[in-house]
């Protein structure tokens, strides 16, 4: 079985729907249960990916009812989360329990144990614009700069995508601790207030003002692809460079929700 994994940076924000809500939030991004970071459903990806192809060829990539597919997609988990800062515009952060989960899916050689940090310190490189009188706001949450030994971290994630503003990453890059990554993915994302007008009144019909989450735009999330073919993952790189390696994901497409820049490394 060979392993490639496939990265999508969001260009504008994206809406992967959990469906209804109870709580705040009437349409709610999907999330792991375990962590609640935010994730995208394997089967996401995989329909998404799937539309690239036609016929036979789709089938035998994706499956169908009489049979597998020799594409298997998993979930894409989040990898990079960006988050409003007092200097340098915004940062990305991660954290410890991120990039361990990136090393043992990815294969990164960089040693997660190495960075020990406080709840009350961010790590960030040596070059960061992020760091003010030895500190790191984020949003009103002042840290502690510390650490500065990321260069292992950001040279593998350097490899995940070609965009032109993930080249900002050395100097825009935090780890943080895992309670304060937590807290951030959790109430970060943007809340978009959507109504919909009763044409015959020209005012928002009974019912139609609902609340709904997304993700922001330069959130990193990557996807682990098996295959036993060389040949299926050289016909998907084909796919994606004849769409310019950009996808859309999610809901709201007709509103420019969910474009997002792709990368697949084999």
């Amino acid at each position: 079985m060979k392993q490639s994994i496939l990265t999508f940076l969001t260009r504008t924000p994206m809406h992967v729907g959990a469906g209804s809500s109870v709580g705040a939030v009437d349409l709610p991004i999907m999330r792991e249960r375990h962590t609640r970071f935010p994730v995208v459903p394997g089967s996401s990806v995989k329909g998404v990916l799937r539309d690239l192809f036609q016929g036979p060829e789709a089938d035998d990539l994706f499956g169908s009812q009489e049979q597998t597919g020799t594409l298997l997609v998993g979930e894409a988990k989040l990898l990079a989360f960006p988050v409003r800062a007092a200097k340098g515009g915004f940062g990305w952060i991660t954290c410890p329990l991120v990039l361990s989960r990136a090393a043992r899916d990815c294969g990164f050689a960089y040693k997660v144990a190495d960075i020990k940090l406080s709840d009350d310190q961010a790590w960030v490189t040596k070059d960061s614009e992020l760091v003010i009188d030895c500190k790191v706001i984020f949003e009103e949450y002042p840290l502690l700069a510390a650490g500065r030994e990321l260069d292992a971290v950001v040279a593998a994630l350097q490899t995940l995508a070609d965009d032109e503003t993930w080249k900002l990453l050395p100097k825009k890059l935090a780890v943080v601790a895992d309670e304060f990554f937590q807290y951030f993915v959790e109430n970060s994302c943007e809340i978009a207030q959507r109504i919909r007008i009763d044409e015959t009144t020209g005012t928002v019909a009974d019912g139609a003002l609902f609340s709904q989450e997304n993700m922001p735009s330069e959130a990193l999330f990557y996807s682990v692809i098996n295959t036993k073919s060389d040949m299926a993952l050289t016909a998907l790189d084909a796919k994606l460079g004849a769409a310019n390696n950009v996808l859309q994901f999610g809901g709201d497409a007709s509103t420019g929700l969910g474009w997002c820049s792709m990368k697949l490394l084999k």
